[in-house]
């Protein structure tokens, strides 16, 4: 039983300063997604964010996916996108981004969403919030019964999501999460990213 680390950026970052974190970051262990999640800015800021941090992300061997945006993915040269239940629909995403690109699609607490995205072909399927988070207000409530029914019934990936911190994430790796996706578990831990991330590999293994 084995999970990997799926790293969420802060919904705002200061470029200069958290492109030398990240890089430290996802060089102090296994990392093996990226998702560029910048809540309530321009293209323009997304487009910035893309350039510098993808090389650093992609020239890691690591997947840079961008958050609800497949026209701005596909025009980045971002490896996939991550589309939400109220953004643009998973075939629409698919069509934009081409069939090689990864395409993620949140939902929620749902078996029959994640159904339907499995069967239309999503990469993986996100299940959360499973813990309460500062990061996005949570429509739904995860419990880790879901990622157990998931695991042994499809194929397909599936990535638990919300709140997801060092001391808590052990459940949902043991209910059969093939990923965890962190953002402020690995931020603001109070050891700093860097520890962050080998904690979570040391759990994940």
């Amino acid at each position: 039983m084995s999970a990997e680390l799926y790293l969420i950026t802060p919904p705002a970052i200061d470029l200069d300063t958290f492109a030398p974190i990240l890089e430290s970051t996802l060089d102090a262990s296994d990392v093996a997604c990226v998702q560029l999640r910048l809540k309530d800015v321009s293209d323009d800021v997304v487009r910035t964010a893309c350039e510098k941090l993808a090389p650093i992300v992609q020239g890691r061997n690591i997947a840079f996916v961008l958050n609800d945006n497949p026209k701005l993915a596909k025009e980045m040269g971002c490896d996939g996108v991550h589309v939400g239940q109220d953004d643009t629909p998973y075939k629409k995403a698919r069509e934009i981004v081409g069939k090689d690109a990864i395409v993620g699609v949140t939902c929620h607490d749902s078996k029959h969403l994640a159904m339907i995205a499995g069967e239309q072909g999503a990469d993986y399927v996100a299940f959360g919030a499973f813990y309460p988070t500062q990061t996005k207000e949570a429509k739904s409530k995860a419990e880790p019964w879901i990622l157990e029914w998931w695991s042994t019934m499809f194929e397909v990936p599936c990535v638990a999501i919300g709140g997801i911190t060092t001391e808590n994430a052990a459940p949902l790796v043991e209910a059969g999460a093939d990923f965890l996706a962190v953002s402020s578990g690995v931020w603001e831990h109070p050891e700093g990213p860097e520890a962050a991330v080998k904690k979570f590999n040391q759990l994940l293994k």
